[in-house]
C-alpha cells in the first residue's frame, strides 16, 4: 500500500495541472490581500474564492484520474493486493496531493496576512473540503463505468453543493417564513460541506450578520467550542461515508 501511496502521490504532484492549480490560488490569494487594505475583507474573498474552487477542483480532478488510471487498476488489482489498500492508496495519495497544493497555494498567503487561528481555521477547513470532494469523486466515478456520466455527475454534485443548496434553504425559508424552522435551517445547512464550511469560518470572523436572519441561531449552535468540535465531526462524516460507498463497491465490482 506505501508503495502504491507513494507512486500516486508522487505522479499527480508532478501533474501540470495540479501545479497550475497551486499557483491560481497563489494569485488570487495574494491579490485579494493586496487589493484589500483591511485583512478580513481579503479573507472574505479568499474564503468565497475557496468555497467555489477548491471543491470544483478536487472532484473534477480525481474523477478524471480514476477513469485515466483504469488499466493501471485494473493491473494491481490482478496482483496478490488486497483491494481495500489499493482504493485506500488512491485515495490517500490523492487527497494528500490536493491538500498540499492548497496549503501551497492559499495557506502560506493566509499565514502571512492574517491572525494565526483563523489561518489555521481556514487551511483546515479547505483541506477537509479537498479530502471530501475527492470522496465524492471516488463514489461518482465507482458508480458508472462511463467516463462521460461519471464526470457529469461530479459536476453536478458540485453544483447542487455550491449553488443549488443554497437556493433551496432560501427557498423553505421564505416559503415557512411565518414558523420557527430556524433551527431546522441549521440542520439543513449542516447537510452540506460547503455551507457548514462556510459558517464555520464567518462566525470565527465575527461577521454572523452576513448569514442573515438566522446568523444568531448558527453563533448559538455552531459558535462554541463545543459547536465546533462536532461540525468538524459533521464534515469528517462527509469524508467517511462517500469513501466507505465506494470502498464497498470496488470491493464488488467486476473490473
Amino acid at each position: 500500500m506505501i508503495r502504491i501511496l507513494k507512486y500516486v502521490a508522487l505522479d499527480i504532484l508532478k501533474n501540470k495541472i495540479i501545479i497550475a492549480y497551486a499557483i491560481m490560488l497563489a494569485l488570487f490569494s495574494w491579490s485579494s490581500f493586496g487589493l484589500e487594505d483591511n485583512a478580513s475583507k481579503g479573507l472574505l474573498t479568499v474564503l468565497n474564492i475557496v468555497l467555489l474552487t477548491v471543491p470544483l477542483m478536487s472532484i473534477l480532478f480525481a474523477t478524471i484520474y480514476i477513469y485515466n488510471s483504469g488499466e493501471f487498476i485494473e493491473l494491481l488489482v490482478s496482483h496478490p493486493v488486497k483491494r481495500s489498500k489499493i482504493w485506500k492508496a488512491l485515495f490517500t495519495g490523492l487527497s494528500v496531493s490536493m491538500i498540499a497544493a492548497y496549503v501551497i497555494g492559499a495557506g502560506i498567503p493566509l499565514l502571512i496576512f492574517t491572525n494565526w487561528d483563523i489561518a489555521l481555521m481556514m487551511i483546515a477547513v479547505g483541506s477537509l473540503l479537498s479530502v471530501i470532494f475527492v470522496a465524492l469523486a471516488f463514489l461518482s466515478s465507482i458508480i458508472t463505468r462511463d467516463k462521460a456520466k461519471g464526470i457529469g455527475t461530479s459536476i453536478m454534485l458540485w453544483l447542487y453543493f455550491a449553488l443549488l443548496f443554497d437556493g433551496l434553504v432560501l427557498f423553505l425559508f421564505f416559503q415557512f417564513a411565518d414558523y420557527p424552522i430556524e433551527k431546522a435551517i441549521v440542520f439543513l445547512s449542516a447537510l452540506s460541506p460547503i455551507d457548514l464550511s462556510r459558517i464555520l469560518i464567518l462566525l470565527r470572523l465575527d461577521v454572523s450578520a452576513m448569514l442573515g436572519y438566522t446568523g444568531a441561531v448558527f453563533k448559538n449552535s455552531f459558535g462554541s467550542d463545543w459547536g465546533l468540535v462536532v461540525s468538524f465531526l459533521l464534515l469528517s462524516l462527509w469524508i467517511l461515508l462517500p469513501f466507505y460507498i465506494s470502498l464497498r463497491k470496488f470491493r464488488k465490482k467486476d473490473l
